[in-house]
């Protein structure tokens, strides 16, 4: 008997909805819907058929699927698969490409090395981090917009002229406060830099997005702290985070190691 479905309904946001499923069998009949639809497949075998053609999407590998195509889904072993997926609205992808014509994904699997040759952001399948706020959200989809745009011409889009004077008065901005939850408006008043434009020049300019570029200062105070002998949940408290499990997720994160362990290494 094969196992029950597991599905999990991530935080999302207005335009963005995702989930992690363990499924067996045939798990979808042909249907089709009004997004994209971005999944990542974390065990086992998935398989689709999809324009005509029978694919299938091995651990590691991203399928990209065009809104309005028909396609079904299910397990190509008796073992089952498990993914995470992304369902975009295409409008959204649209305002992060400043209106440019949606991209058009013909292979919808993309294997590992191809996905980080095209620039395949982390976040997109970071399913534990809540979309919480406008900067988070318009990273997330200058992020899936990059990667449908690049997978859809095969190759990494160069950026443009940076304004790199407005990027450093955002990065010094947040490096100078970052127990405080930037407003995109007043980032982009910082910049003079509209939010989709903000998010793409300042991933060129510093390798990172402004808000793991201020998660990132967050944990330089967390290390500070502990140095100093505080608590794990006084330090989480006063770097900003929310609690002391998400300090610790993001800690490893950043790390590779707990924050526990971390202060016992010090010695």
């Amino acid at each position: 008997m094969a196992p029950s479905p597991r599905i999990r309904i991530a935080p999302g946001t207005e335009g963005i909805e995702r989930l992690e499923a363990h499924l067996h069998g045939q798990a979808f009949s042909p249907h089709r819907h009004d997004t994209y639809a971005i999944g990542i497949t974390l065990a086992g075998v998935q398989r689709f058929r999809y324009r005509g053609t029978q694919q299938q999407c091995l651990p590691g590998q991203c399928h990209v699927l065009h809104p309005d195509e028909l396609h079904d889904g299910g397990a190509g072993t008796d073992d089952g698969f498990g993914y995470r997926i992304l369902y975009v609205d295409p409008a959204l992808v649209q305002s992060a490409l400043h209106g440019r014509p949606l991209p058009f994904v013909a292979q919808p699997v993309l294997d590992a090395a191809r996905l980080r040759a095209l620039g395949g952001a982390r976040e997109i399948w970071d399913f534990d981090a809540a979309i919480d706020d406008e900067v988070l959200r318009t990273e997330l989809a200058v992020a899936v917009a990059q990667l449908l745009a690049n997978a859809a011409s095969g190759q990494p889009r160069a950026p443009g002229s940076l304004e790199l004077a407005g990027l450093g008065r955002v990065r010094d901005h947040i490096a100078a406060t970052p127990t405080e939850r930037p407003e995109m408006a007043a980032l982009e008043r910082l910049s003079g830099l509209d939010r989709w434009s903000l998010a793409r020049q300042f991933r060129a300019a510093f390798g990172t997005s402004p808000s793991r570029f201020r998660t990132l200062r967050q944990l330089d105070a967390v290390r500070q702290l502990l140095r100093r002998g505080s608590s794990l949940a006084d330090a989480a408290d006063a770097a900003g985070f929310a609690d002391q499990s998400h300090m610790s997720r993001q800690f490893k994160q950043a790390y590779g190691l707990t924050p526990a362990r971390w202060s016992a290494a010090l010695g």
